[in-house]
């Protein structure tokens, strides 16, 4: 047998040339894809880094709303109370304002005066704490300054030195008082 050395034309293959501007073909289509896409997020970015301003600017400004809000609340908060102890005042003043008053005229414009103040307080919130003798001692709302022997149960409120003061259920001053002594 004998081999044959001549070949038919390989009709699959390309010429260099041909490969060439095929893969530059390919490489254009390629580079427009790749531009088209670069441009995209690029676009995209800069959209997100707009609303990413916008949002912490406007996070930025609803901090400062706040800021500003909790100044104005600190300054002015007390504005209502002092407002309610505006007529306490005035009935003071009034009162000082008579040259020649009585005792007994003294006596019944201090108890509308204290009238007038308590109520101020009960509108605002400042309730007072004035445990009866035998109640039980509550280190919460009592601050005992002694212990003195007595006939009650042991821990129990014997006398109130002085009134204490609730502010929105919290001890603004706790009431002094004496305290039954165990026997």
């Amino acid at each position: 047998m004998s081999e044959n050395t001549t070949s038919a034309p390989d009709t699959g293959t390309l010429a260099p040339e041909e490969i060439e501007a095929a893969m530059a073909a390919n490489a254009s289509d390629e580079m427009e894809r790749l531009q088209r896409e670069l441009s995209e997020l690029k676009a995209k970015s800069a959209d997100l880094a707009d609303q990413f301003l916008r949002a912490k600017a406007e996070a930025e400004n609803a901090r400062r709303r706040a800021e500003d809000e909790v100044a104005k609340a600190r300054k002015f908060g007390i504005e209502g109370f002092a407002e309610s102890l505006l007529p306490v005042c005035d009935s003071l003043e009034a009162a000082l304002a008579v040259p020649q008053a009585t005792a007994a005229q003294l006596r019944e414009g201090s108890d509308a005066t204290l009238r007038q103040l308590l109520a101020a307080l009960e509108r605002n919130k400042v309730l007072p704490i004035h445990p009866a003798a035998g109640d039980k001692f509550d280190p919460n709302m009592h601050q005992a300054i002694s212990m003195v022997p007595s006939a009650q149960e042991p821990n129990t409120v014997v006398t109130v030195l002085q009134k204490g003061y609730l502010i929105s259920e919290r001890v603004l001053r706790p009431a002094l008082v004496t305290v039954s002594a165990p026997q």
